[in-house]
């Protein structure tokens, strides 16, 4: 990190510095951190996590006009539900203790889509798609590692592929780019990460604010470990993540994830089950 000023450095260390001592790598082992909730990766590990994930969104917020739809109040917004169904595959890779890489792709996707009760356009009333979900992959580089002051920084790149042109809810349809920052640092009372990223979308041709989030990993005895999360997308879908860890064998942990919204246009609820086997 020389060549950050010391305010930078002072910047990006305030919030674990407020939170308490630090204690020796007990929660996640000093592994670089990958995009699943509490899951890092050491050198020269290969990572495969096939999972199922149901989303249901009871106030999903959209337009006529981008299901398709033209004529008298197609671009008003409303607020209908989905209900999302994914088959997924996890992969990762690290080719050493700094870098690694990420592929995950929803390998079969169902989505039901049920329209508002006050949209008063041609929205069909349910229709359903399904097919190949959303396919992306990450790299990850780990840029600093933690001191006794400072935090571990990852920096990261996702790019999600445009596989889905003839979908009008499922997956992605145009080049998607969200590159990103972590910060990591171990404490006694547990591991405290703070994630952010911006996206780029060719479509719309202009950068967001992608998500943001502040995770907690905990290890509570040899097997079972806590993870939880404050997840944003956007600045207004906010939801809470907890997740148990439970350790099969060695190389194989289950993963118990549920997500639940904290604001109206979060997901309302999105358990998720897996199991995480390590190489």
């Amino acid at each position: 990190m020389a060549s950050s000023t010391p305010d930078a450095r002072a910047a990006l260390a305030v919030f674990f510095l407020a939170v308490g001592a630090p204690a020796a790598l007990a929660d996640h082992g000093g592994g670089i951190p990958t995009s699943l909730l509490g899951t890092y990766i050491g050198a020269r590990e290969l990572l495969v996590y096939p999972f199922f994930e149901y989303t249901r969104h009871n106030t999903f917020e959209y337009k006529p006009s981008e299901l398709g739809v033209s004529g008298p109040r197609s671009e008003d917004e409303f607020r209908g539900k989905t209900v999302e169904r994914e088959y997924l595959l996890f992969l990762a890779y690290a080719f050493s203790d700094s870098l690694a890489l990420e592929f995950e792709s929803a390998l079969h996707s169902s989505l039901e889509f049920t329209r508002a009760a006050d949209d008063p356009s041609g929205t069909p009333q349910k229709f359903r798609e399904s097919g190949l979900g959303d396919t992306e992959i990450n790299l990850r580089w780990r840029y600093a590692r933690e001191t006794a002051r400072w935090p571990d920084i990852t920096l990261f790149m996702k790019t999600v592929f445009p596989l889905q042109k003839d979908k009008k809810l499922l997956g992605s349809r145009d080049w998607e780019f969200e590159p990103g920052v972590v910060l990591t640092k171990d404490y006694s009372f547990g591991t405290l990460a703070a994630r952010g990223a911006i996206s780029y979308s060719r479509g719309d041709r202009k950068f967001d604010f992608a998500e943001w989030g502040i995770d907690y990993l905990k290890r509570l005895d040899s097997r079972w470990r806590l993870a939880l999360s404050v997840e944003g997308h956007q600045v207004d879908e906010v939801s809470l993540i907890g997740e148990l860890q439970y350790a099969i064998s060695r190389n194989a942990v289950l993963k118990l994830n549920l997500g639940v919204g904290l604001t109206e246009k979060a997901p309302s609820i999105a358990p998720e089950i897996g199991v995480l086997l390590r190489f």
